[in-house]
Formats: C-alpha cells, structure tokens, sequence
C-alpha cells in the first residue's frame, strides 16, 4: 500500500475549492436522479453523464484536500519544490516565465501553476537558482532552462 503524496496549496486555494465542492453537492443533491428510473433505462442520458462528472470532480477535490498541505510556505531555501514562485529562463531564446509549481485545479488567479507532474515541473523540481535542466515537451522537442528564482508562495510579490 502507498501513501499518498502531500499536495501544497494555499489558503485561498483551499477556500475555493472548499466553495466548489459545496456547490457540487448541492447540485447532486437538487438533480437527484431516481435509482428506479435509472435502472430501467428511463433516465436521461445526458443528465446521468453530468452527474458522474460531478462526482468525479467532488471525489478528486476530496482527495485533494485530505491530502493537502494548506498555505505552510516551504522554507525560503531557493531550492524549486512545491509551493514555491520560480522563475525560469528560457535558454533557446532567453525569455523568463515565472510560475508556482503546485497543482493543478487549485487556481490561484494571480500566477500560472505548473504541477510536478508536467515535464517542466519534474524538470526543475530540486534545482537551485543558476542550475540548467531540460525537459522533453509532449512534440518530442528538448527545451532547456535555468532557474533564476525560487521564492514560497507567501513571500513572493503578487501583482
């Protein structure tokens, strides 16, 4: 047996999806669906179809959040991990991004988020400032990149 993997998010993070999963359950429980109709095939198609997609989605915010660990900054280090700002450079062609490496669905409105699974993600994570890495991207191109900056989520300048 496995143990989950702790996920960063921020308060805000946390609050949001805390609102989302409310509104979920409210709709479940509005557009109820009857076991009978379901069962003999009476039920609409459609409506079935939102229905497990909505209990998709409030299983996985579920998920999320017990495993979540809520807006504790990793220690101001400069190593890239999760819950961390980066800024990255771009080595081909000298443009920098700057990200929160964290997780998807949690939006955080102010900074693009890239999770650790994406390959930029799994690329940086544990570098420090200066240290090149590459990743592949999805079209098989190699793309290589430095870290200038990591700064924890609580500590960097929101715009």
């Amino acid at each position: 047996m496995s143990t989950p993997t702790r996920v960063w998010i921020s308060e805000n993070a946390r609050q949001r999806l805390q609102s989302e999963l409310g509104e979920l359950r409210a709709l479940l429980d509005r557009d109820a669906l009857d076991d009978d109709a379901v069962d003999s095939g009476k039920a609409d198609e459609n409506l079935i179809a939102i229905q497990r997609a909505r209990q998709s989605r409030i299983q996985q915010i579920h998920d999320l959040l017990v495993n979540a660990v809520v807006g504790e900054d990793p220690p101001d280090d400069g190593i890239a991990e999760p819950g961390m700002v980066l800024t990255v450079r771009y080595d081909d062609t000298g443009d920098t991004e700057t990200f929160l490496l964290g997780v998807r669905g949690t939006e955080h409105g102010d900074v693009e988020i890239y999770s650790l699974q994406s390959p930029l993600g799994e690329a940086i994570l544990g570098a420090r400032p200066g240290q090149q890495r590459t990743y592949r991207t999805p079209a098989g191109t190699t793309v290589a990149v430095t870290l200038l900056a990591a700064v924890p989520y609580g500590l960097h300048q929101h715009p």
